[in-house]
């Protein structure tokens, strides 16, 4: 039985990489930042990261570095990303992840290595001998490249299917079920000094599937394969965290095996209301309360960490808000959920800040709408943190702000259209006050907005490989606010969208849309918002010359 580092051993590398690595974003007390809490429990909080952003928006980095002290590439460790074509690997985007950990003293965390998923076709046509060889090939080169900078690699990902039997992949048709064992054998012989972890999705609590799980890692095991985790995605529906999973996660760690939560978000039915914010922050505490539990448990790791960036309203559809951080990187209770966790369980201020007062409503117009109100006090002493505006819908409210101070502008609102809102304040320990008596208004008579547009669209190429990051900035020069708008243009060579973000992006041919996501539907007169996707070119990438905005003709900077 395989007995390898757990949760000590995080503590003493911790230790290690804190000696030899320089923290630029500074370090905050345990209580202050799910880092800091997460380090004190010799604990990996982690979140997935995607490159677009990373590169991009310096608010999202300096969130990763501070909160978390592991990461997860989303998807440039895949193989789809290093190794498009045979024998032709590309690492600018992994390596670009590794690099900002190493600068940010953090883990990292590989994913994935063989998957049924985002793997090229010139693999899936592959079989027998040849197969072997390019799975060997591709783990020992991946694995060679990041030799001592990824602390755990996600080896065999999603190997059995929802009727709990080995999944029928090209895997599974090509090579045996012998495919498994010999992926972690070869990364073992690759790299000896990573952990090498199985992992899946529906496996958190125990059901049928994780029972063929517990099934398959212990025949590995006594085999004497060289598998050292089980990673439990944990994609998971508001209200719905397994009564099981902490017995789930023990009986993994009794066999000797480490056990991380790997890709956690607990997403609600749209719109928000308080209700179900407050619903979460329970179930994220839950699931860590689970892991923290079980000593062989070591970390929990979040499918990104803010609901500007995650995949998950584009594969619900209706459902979102799944993340501790919300669109605009506030944070949401079900932050302060893991951060009390994480300190003990009890957070050290329990007292709510006082009722705000009621808003008083100015600037009313047909698509927007002013508010202010007497501000709170917080005497517990983890200070007033801000407010949440809502908007009264029958016992459904809808969260539609979440400022600092006491005043916001909301934007986005139907014309003709009467609003009741109310205001709660919170404060640093994720304590809220009562609500405020609510203030009606009715926006005047209008259209929801369109007209003129300026983009500009630039293009890094990776190097070394026909791979790019694009990045779009859309900016409304109409005198009328957009609620809700469609980019629109046309590649003019051989290109392709792989992954996006900030906008809901598809492709037909050459004709590239893409749409607004719900937290930036509206564009203010002057306002900008900028968008992005990866993509792959053959020969040449030429820039787009012409875009439209809602089928109307924009300006080109």
């Amino acid at each position: 039985m395989i007995t390898r580092h757990r949760r000590q051993a995080i503590l003493a590398s911790m230790a290690l990489v804190g000696a030899t690595l320089v923290v630029p974003i500074g370090a905050a007390q345990a209580q202050d930042t799910l880092r800091g809490a997460a380090d004190a429990q010799g604990l990996r909080m982690g979140a997935a990261v995607a490159n677009g952003p990373l590169s991009s928006d310096a608010q999202y980095r300096n969130i990763l570095g501070t909160e978390f002290n592991s990461v997860t590439a989303e998807n440039s460790m895949k193989w789809e990303s290093l190794q498009p074509s045979q024998g032709q690997f590309t690492f600018s985007q992994g390596d670009a992840i590794v690099d900002f950990a190493q600068a940010n003293n953090q883990a990292v965390y590989g994913h994935t290595l063989v998957w049924h998923n985002q793997t090229p076709s010139w693999v899936q046509n592959l079989s027998g001998q040849q197969l072997d060889d390019a799975m060997q090939t591709h783990i020992t080169t991946v694995l060679d490249h990041y030799e001592g900078q990824v602390e755990a690699w996600d080896v065999a990902n999603e190997v059995i299917d929802d009727g709990a039997n080995l999944r029928n992949s090209f895997w599974l048709q090509g090579l045996g079920e012998g495919y498994i064992a010999d992926a972690f054998r070869y990364a073992d012989a690759a790299d000896p000094n990573a952990k090498l972890y199985i992992n899946d999705y529906n496996i958190d609590g125990i059901n049928a599937k994780s029972n063929a799980y517990y099934d398959l890692v212990s025949g590995l095991l006594n085999q004497g394969v060289p598998i050292d985790g089980i990673g439990l995605q944990a994609h998971m529906i508001l209200g719905q965290v397994p009564s099981s999973l902490e017995d789930n996660i023990r009986r993994f760690a009794q066999l000797g095996l480490e056990v991380r939560i790997t890709e956690l978000d607990i997403r609600m039915d749209l719109p928000v209301t308080q209700a179900k914010l407050e619903q979460q922050r329970q179930d994220y505490a839950a699931v860590v309360d689970a892991c923290m539990s079980v000593d062989g448990c070591v970390g929990v790791t979040t499918w990104g960490f803010t609901d500007a960036h995650s995949w998950v309203p584009d594969q619900f559809g209706g459902q979102g808000a799944a993340l501790p951080f919300d669109e605009n990187y506030n944070k949401k209770p079900a932050y302060y959920g893991i951060l009390d966790t994480l300190d003990g369980g009890t957070p050290n201020d329990t007292t709510p800040p006082t009722q705000p007062g009621a808003p008083q409503i100015s600037d009313v117009t047909s698509n927007s709408a002013s508010l202010t109100w007497s501000a709170s006090s917080d005497s517990g002493g983890s200070g007033l943190a801000g407010y949440s505006v809502y908007r009264e819908q029958s016992g459904n409210d809808q969260l539609l702000a979440s400022p600092s101070t006491n005043s916001v502008t909301l934007t986005g609102l139907d014309p003709q259209t009467q609003y009741s809102v109310y205001v709660v304040a919170r404060d640093g320990a994720g304590n809220t006050s009562s609500p405020s008596t609510a203030a009606s208004f009715t926006t005047q008579e209008g259209p929801g907005g369109g007209g003129a547009c300026d983009v500009e669209y630039t293009a890094n190429n990776w190097g070394g490989s026909e791979g790019f990051t694009a990045s779009v900035t859309i900016t409304n020069t109409g005198s009328s606010q957009l609620n809700g708008w469609t980019l629109g243009f046309t590649f003019p060579g051989d290109q392709s969208v792989r992954e996006g973000w900030s906008a809901t992006w598809s492709q037909s041919g050459a004709d590239v849309t893409a749409e607004s996501i719900g937290w930036n539907d509206a564009l203010a007169p002057g306002g900008s918002t900028t968008v992005g996707f990866n993509g792959t070119y053959s020969g040449s990438n030429p820039e787009p010359t012409e875009f439209t905005l809602n089928g109307e003709p924009c300006s080109v900077s």
